[in-house]
């Protein structure tokens, strides 16, 4: 599995370098003047949590890569995303789900056919599945914002939020600022959030 924990400097420098040169996110958080509705939070893993994604940095960025383009294609907004080496969550915005989770299958599928080539695992089952659950309220949203940038902590990749590089964490930091940021993890507080589903 790939850690990031473990890398030298001069890797992590290698992987925002080669992130910068292929990907700036462009779908950093808007701001949120929140009419709830057609929000979802979207979650989808590999079969068995097996670390398919985090097999190497490069995947893992054109996983994120590849998710925030079906994104752009199929959703009206991305609020918050987190790509994990065996696991991915979005905050979305969409009128049709069907078809924003039609641009993720086709993710999926692509992916499974490439990563399977490129692992010498011809006929492996990548991914598990993927589920939606509606956001009812702003606090539901919140919690989930919060949830989301705290993935990577939670599983213990980073200790920090932005330290994270496949995320929108940095960029929501940046938008809202340290003292809000705070202010929204203390008032909307993840609890148990995940509980029994992403382990």
């Amino acid at each position: 599995m790939y850690d990031y924990r473990k890398l030298t400097p001069e890797q992590r420098a290698e992987i925002i370098e080669y992130r910068r040169r292929r990907h700036q996110p462009i779908h950093s958080p808007p701001h949120w003047d929140l009419g709830i509705g057609d929000i979802y939070f979207i979650s989808a893993a590999c079969y068995e949590h097996a670390s398919i994604i985090g097999k190497h940095p490069t995947r893992m960025s054109q996983c994120e890569e590849s998710v925030l383009s079906a994104c752009h294609e199929a959703a009206t907004a991305t609020y918050a995303w987190c790509v994990l080496p065996n696991h991915y969550h979005l905050l979305v915005q969409t009128a049709d789900l069907k078809r924003f989770t039609k641009a993720l299958g086709q993710f999926h599928g692509r992916s499974s056919f490439e990563w399977n080539q490129e692992d010498a695992a011809r006929g492996r089952k990548v991914w598990h599945r993927c589920f939606d659950r509606a956001i009812r309220s702003g606090r539901h949203f919140l919690a989930s914002v919060n949830y989301i940038h705290h993935n990577p902590v939670q599983h213990g990749y980073v200790d920090k939020w932005q330290n994270w590089l496949w995320s929108s964490a940095k960029e929501f930091l940046d938008q809202v600022g340290t003292e809000e940021a705070t202010r929204i993890w203390r008032e909307y507080p993840i609890l148990d959030y995940g509980k029994k589903w992403d382990i």
